[in-house]
């Protein structure tokens, strides 16, 4: 029976008032400190990056209080600077929050070195068809005094003969050197 009393006394009632308005007190402080440390509905507009250098990129973002990262380089891109930016996560014009890191791809100084695969003693046709895949070019084809039509004897390269496994930049075009389906040494006219 005491206990009853003591819940509808007018002591309990204020204690449990006081406590409502703390609380409420309390959750407001809260979040308006939330709010400050979050920068709550402060954004800033990410910059265009693209075709931009390191140097530029650094400048561009320090502006706007924003931080980057390198993730990685790609493929080699001719239409972009080298050293360049191609491509940034977030997009531009997309809004972030002060502080935010922006992660780009840079282009590198220059296409990647591939292998010329061993299409010596193979037909021109499937012969530019791997040089293709690797990534190489057909530019020239000469013939010359050899049993096999359309065989494939040298690769050439700036008017020397390489071997299977020569390195050469991506897109590079090489002259493949076929035969003409004479035997050696014998001119048909």
């Amino acid at each position: 029976m005491s206990l009853i009393k003591f819940l509808t006394s007018k002591t309990f009632l204020k204690q449990i008032v006081l406590a409502i308005v703390a609380l409420i007190i309390l959750v407001l402080l809260a979040l308006q400190v939330l709010k400050m440390i979050t920068s709550h509905g402060e954004f800033v507009l990410v910059p265009d990056l693209s075709k931009k250098s390191l140097r530029e990129v650094e400048e561009t973002l320090d502006k706007v209080n924003l931080q980057y990262v390198v993730l990685d380089s790609t493929n080699y891109n001719p239409d972009y600077p080298r050293y360049s930016v191609i491509e940034q996560s977030p997009k531009a014009d997309k809004e972030v929050k002060q502080g935010r890191k922006i992660y780009l791809t840079i282009n590198p100084s220059g296409y990647r070195k591939v292998s010329v695969p061993n299409v010596i003693q193979v037909t021109r046709r499937n012969a530019e068809s791997m040089l293709k895949a690797v990534g190489l070019n057909v530019g020239k084809v000469t013939y010359i005094n050899e049993i096999g039509k359309d065989m494939v004897y040298y690769v050439r390269y700036e008017n020397e003969n390489i071997l299977p496994g020569f390195q050469l930049p991506k897109t590079t075009e090489v002259e493949l050197v076929c035969g003409n389906g004479n035997k050696a040494g014998v001119v048909v006219e």
